[in-house]
């Protein structure tokens, strides 16, 4: 049985996210279009004794027992009664604080790795439930889809046919923002009256092509987080003046996304953004 394994966690975009009441726990109701994104971060897991230990995570991130990687290892060995731990390392390169799902990509990821190392001690029914116990976005990184369509509280979950890859900026988050943050200004801003709506007709073919994406494509967040948050709002205003095909904000913020129909339109982008902060990627059609 391997000892080591290595594994790359990748980012996300909402491609629209809609946001609508809450349920009887108090969370929101969603609708969104995840698309995985190739900025990744990296993660070695090595087997060990007993415990987990993580390394490489920026002091920024908060305590590490709060890690969602080490409590996603955590949930795993007392959800699978084995007995043994791991080591993980991790090379952070999705920022945080964007909305592009960096902690719940690497949460996935431990899952997946540890049930690798592990011998497949829990099903992926198994898996799911603990992912959708550690967060919203993580049950969409463990079906390892490009593409896909989710509701509920991201839970639910219908895997779609890859689009062809179109590259694509993000501008790094100018300010973090706080997702629960994100979430209350929606509430304030509509008024306790005003829960949004929960019903609509979206025909399949919205799915099925990048133009048809593109004339879909909202994201709830967008106003409320522009109007507290300038810098967001600047960033997404300049993107709006290049040749994007579709400019978002990435999820609850603060990171602004482009896609370009070329790299050739992309990278002129660039040079007219002139900002050495921004990174390059593209959309994943799979791993």
């Amino acid at each position: 049985m391997n000892e080591t394994l290595t594994s790359k966690a990748y980012a996300k975009i909402n491609l629209w996210l809609r946001v609508f009441g809450r349920d009887t726990k108090g969370y929101h109701a969603i609708e969104s279009l995840f698309q995985l994104v190739s900025l990744a971060d990296t993660l070695e897991f090595t087997r060990t004794e007993s415990g987990v230990t993580l390394e490489g995570a920026p002091a920024a991130l908060g305590p590490v027992k709060d890690n969602l990687i080490v409590r996603a290892a955590d949930r795993f060995f007392r959800a699978s009664g084995r007995g043994g731990g791991v080591h993980i390392r991790l090379d952070k390169t999705i920022p945080w604080g964007a909305g592009l799902g960096g902690g719940s990509s690497d949460a996935a990821a431990t899952l997946h790795a540890l049930n690798s190392l592990y011998g497949h001690a829990l099903s992926p029914g198994d898996l799911m439930a603990l992912g959708a116990e550690l967060g919203s976005d993580v049950p969409f990184f463990l079906t390892r889809a490009s593409l896909a369509l989710a509701w509920g509280r991201g839970e639910r979950l219908l895997a779609l046919h890859a689009l062809p890859r179109l590259p694509l900026l993000i501008i790094p988050p100018p300010v973090a923002v706080k997702t629960a943050d994100a979430y209350a200004w929606i509430d304030h801003d509509r008024g306790s009256e005003e829960t949004g709506e929960f019903a609509a007709v979206t025909d399949a073919s919205a799915f099925t092509s990048w133009e048809s994406v593109r004339r879909q494509s909202h994201n709830d967040f967008e106003a409320v987080v522009a109007a507290r948050l300038p810098a967001i709002g600047h960033w997404l205003d300049r993107l709006r003046e290049t040749d994007a095909l579709l400019v978002r904000l990435a999820g609850s913020g603060g990171a602004c996304v482009a896609l370009y129909p070329n790299e050739r339109q992309r990278d002129a982008a660039v040079s007219q953004l002139g900002d050495s902060t921004i990174l390059t990627a593209e959309t994943m059609s799979g791993f």
